[in-house]
């Protein structure tokens, strides 16, 4: 007598056993041509294939946008936590890349975005991107910033990546 269920559990067995990577700052930083003060990840964990990745930024007293942003109630930019999404994402993309030369990851498109809580100096932010789809060099990606679990930020953000030579003036991540 045959149990149907089998294939369905070694299916699961294998999901469950599927290796998930990360990326500490070494290799972020040879993922991204960002650099201090503007490198807003600090790690990548959970990085699925080119499908997903949780990005880590630890927020500190120390960034230097507190000294403005504001002044007695210190408060990280919204579109510095749209930036560190698109960072997270950028490196996942390069990851993925199976014959990795430099090149950049320019945004394309911001679309969707809110913002529904401050971040603080001592928050960690964790920018959970899930890949939408992806045409050739175009990716689009939907992103949720999350602080102890709670959901601060969200966006859905579209990149291409492009031949660190072909300066073609757009806007880079």
């Amino acid at each position: 007598m045959s149990n149907t269920s089998e294939p369905q559990l070694e299916s699961e067995t294998r999901q469950e056993c599927r290796e998930l990577g990360t990326a500490d700052i070494t290799r972020i930083l040879k993922l991204l041509p960002h650099r201090y003060p503007f490198l807003l990840v600090d790690r990548i964990i959970d990085m699925d294939g080119d499908n997903s990745a949780i990005g880590i930024k630890n927020v500190t007293i120390n960034e230097p946008f507190f000294q403005g942003h504001f002044p007695n109630f210190p408060v990280m930019p919204g579109v510095l936590l749209i930036e560190g999404m698109a960072q997270t994402a950028g490196a996942l993309c390069m990851a993925s890349l199976s014959n990795f030369e430099p090149q950049l990851v320019y945004f394309m498109s911001i679309d969707r975005a809110r913002f529904r809580r401050p971040v603080l100096p001592g928050d960690q932010v964790h920018f959970h991107m899930t890949k939408k789809r992806n045409r050739g060099r175009v990716w689009r990606f939907d992103g949720k910033a999350r602080v102890n679990g709670q959901l601060v930020a969200e966006a859905e953000i579209s990149a291409m990546i492009v031949d660190a030579n072909d300066n073609n003036g757009a806007q880079s991540a």
